[in-house]
């Protein structure tokens, strides 16, 4: 089993930065695919990033924004966010699975979800 904990939502006025924490623990995630996706408010959960190894993943809204790095000493899956948008307004969650791949049902496992909040 693998448990995830996200961290590191806030409120940002649009133009900021955050950076979102996902940390694992249970077993090491250095071979799974680690992804971020959001849920906004009346819409459907949606893919935002996947790293595995060092191939990344984007959904188009936020390439050149944010970027997913991993540190597999730490077990640990970020998600820089720059240049934040009021429609990046979400929750957004970890995810592990096997495959670098933007469908939600591959991944096996999931965090609670952190809430970010971008002010216009």
């Amino acid at each position: 089993q693998v448990q995830l904990v996200e961290s590191g939502g806030g409120l940002v006025q649009a133009g900021g930065s955050l950076r979102l924490s996902c940390a694992a623990s249970g077993r090491t995630v250095s071979s799974y695919a680690m992804g971020w996706f959001r849920q906004a408010p009346r819409k459907e959960r949606e893919f935002v990033a996947a790293i595995r190894m060092d191939s990344t993943l984007y959904t188009d809204s936020v390439k050149g924004r944010f970027t997913i790095t991993r540190d597999n000493a730490k077990n640990t899956v970020y998600l820089q966010m720059n240049s934040l948008k009021p429609e990046d307004t979400a929750v957004y969650y970890c995810a592990a699975g096997r495959l670098l791949i933007r469908t939600m049902s591959t991944y096996e496992y999931w965090g609670q979800g952190t809430q970010v909040t971008v002010s216009s």
